[in-house]
Parts: C-alpha cells; structure tokens; sequence
C-alpha cells in the first residue's frame, strides 16, 4: 500500500477541487464552513507533500553514502530521520482529526467539585496546565468568565482556545480529574482527595444557521463583573448572563472589555451548549461529540494526578500513564491526547 492511500490523499484532492468549484460557480467565498473546509483540505494536502518531499530526500542520501562509501552523511541520515519521524507522528495524528466540529475553536469550562477549598485549587492548577499546553501549541488563550474560590483558588472557570483544530485535540479532556496529594491547607499535613471536572464544546459562530435562538426563548441580565479586567470592567454593568427559557441552559461572560462582545461570546457559548444537546438527542452522534456526563466524585474520573506518596498520572480510559507529574502540569499532556484520539477510532 502506498502512503496516499492510506492517508486517502486522491479522495482528498479531489474533495477540494470539489468544494473549490462550489466556491467558483457559486460564489461561495463567504461561505466560512466552506472555506474552513477547504482549508483544512489545503492544509492536509500540503503537509503530506512535505513528508513525501522529506522522506525522498532521506533515501537519496542513503544510496549517495552507499554508492561512495561515504560514512560522513551518516549523521546527518539520522537527524533527518529523526525529525522526520516527529513531523510524520504529528501529521497521523492530525489525520484522526476528522470528526464534524474538530477543526473548530473550543470553549473549555472547569468547576470545582468534591474537596472543598482543595478542589478550587485544583481547578486553578489545571487552568494553569491548560494554559501552558495552548502555548505550547500555538493556540490563543483566553478567559471569559471567572469565579474565584471562597478561601483560595477557582470555584469555576470559561476559557476559549482558539486555532486549527483546538477543539479536536481537547474534547479528549472532558471528564472528572481526580488529585491525590498532601494538602497545603491542612495543618496535619494529611493526604487529600479532590476533584475537578472538565467540560470541552466545539465554539459555534453566532452566525451559524444550524442553531437558531429566538429572541423570545432567552432572558438576558446584566451585572458588574467580579473578576479582573481593569478598571473599566470592574465599574460598568457590562457582564452578561442569558438563560434559555425552553431548556433552562444558563451562560455567562464578564471578561470582556464590552457589554456588546460579552453578549456575543455567550450567544455562542449557548449556541454550543444547544447543537450538543441536539447531538445528544440523536443517539448515533452522542458518544462522538459530548461524552458520558459524571457525577464530579469518586469513581467517576478519567484521569488521576498523584502526587504521594508516588508520583504518577494515569488515564482511566486508555491505561496511559506516567510517572513525570511535573511535565504534565506544565501543559505536556499530548501522551494523553494522542492515545485517546487512537483509543476513541
């Protein structure tokens, strides 16, 4: 088998010449799934080339070294390799990236369960280890909604990632996290027990004609926001919150420096939460898209972090694990990524 046709590159090509048409003859050029699709398509195309380009490169050295007897190229065949083996890995798994809403951005919301102040804590260590993973990884970063913790730490948390494929590689994370440690807020020093859950959406455009929100179906309320943002945040009414009255889904956004713009991100943050309900309601789509909703507590976690009395972090679904905690919480949680993406095909 040749490597297109595992990777189905034809099918592939002709996809865009496909869409491309429709762009042409229609004059679909607004059309943003169209032109997100032929991006992706665009992309895929070319990265693949690349590798073709690369690995040709690697086989015409080895017979110039063999044909010369010339052992010099030898390290540099190896590096070369190296790191075509590293773009080549990262190109398959992109290639499980192919679910309807994986290219979209992601709205990530994290609550505070069991555990009390250690809990709230928890949840501002994972923020921070997603944090650090968007950086990592090229993706824009941003907190919309805050609620700090009564003693210390977050009690809940929106944040959007925004990029190519955001949402593809984080709806991995939806779930309950679990942590074992000693407590920094226990003066006894004992072994504490909390948890964490994580829920992941594919962002919806407020333009986007496949949900519709009727302005009868929300009640939208106003307040001052509490978190931080500057001073012009703090001092107007410019927080949103918008309850919709058929399904009771609340959302909110205070972050924002404008009344207007925190209305649009939480038009599409309930835009999101509905087309996941509406999967859910269709049976063949609703482990693909949501996931099992948990009780945030014991039994329930995909995930355990432990800090003592060893060191390791294990997922629950695909037995993955491993016992460097101190590169995971700085955002290197692509070992478990890359293993659910196999897992879930």
């Amino acid at each position: 088998m040749k490597w297109g046709d595992r990777f189905e590159i034809d099918n592939l090509k002709i996809k865009l010449k496909e869409i491309e048409k429709k762009c042409y003859e229609n004059n679909n050029w607004a059309d943003k799934d169209l032109i997100k699709e032929k991006k992706r398509l665009e992309n895929k195309i070319y990265e693949f080339g690349g590798l073709a380009k690369k690995i040709n490169n690697i086989f015409d050295l080895i017979d110039l070294s063999q044909q010369e007897n010339d052992l010099s190229l030898l390290s540099e065949i190896v590096d070369l390799k190296n790191k075509f083996v590293d773009e080549f890995d990262k190109f398959k798994l992109n290639n499980l990236l192919n679910e309807e809403y994986d290219f979209n951005n992601a709205i990530v919301s994290l609550h505070a369960g069991a555990g009390g102040t250690e809990s709230c804590d928890w949840v501002e260590m994972l923020l921070r280890m997603y944090n650090k993973f968007c950086d990592k990884h090229g993706f824009k970063f941003k907190i919309m909604d805050l609620l700090p913790g009564e003693e210390a730490g977050i009690k809940s948390v929106v944040f959007e990632v925004l990029g190519d494929n955001a949402y593809g590689y984080l709806k991995s994370e939806k779930g309950v996290h679990r942590l074992i440690r000693i407590s920094p807020f226990d003066s006894s020093k004992r072994r504490h027990t909390s948890f964490a859950s994580c829920d992941v959406m594919p962002e919806i455009n407020n333009d986007d004609n496949e949900i519709k929100i009727l302005d009868d179906e929300i009640r939208v309320d106003t307040y001052r926001s509490s978190g931080a943002g500057g001073q012009h945040v703090n001092t107007t009414d410019s927080a949103i919150r918008i309850t919709h009255l058929p399904t009771g889904i609340v959302v909110q956004c205070q972050n924002e420096r404008s009344q207007r713009q925190n209305r649009e991100f939480a038009l599409n943050m309930l835009k999101s939460k509905l087309l996941l309900l509406k999967l859910e309601e269709e049976k063949a789509k609703i482990n693909n898209i949501r996931g099992e909703q948990k009780e945030i507590a014991w039994g329930s976690q995909i995930r355990t972090y432990v800090f003592h009395p060893y060191n390791m972090v294990k997922d629950h679904r695909t037995n993955v694990e491993t016992g460097n905690i101190k590169s995971v919480m700085e955002g290197e949680i692509d070992l478990f990524i890359n293993a659910f993406l196999a897992w879930s095909k």
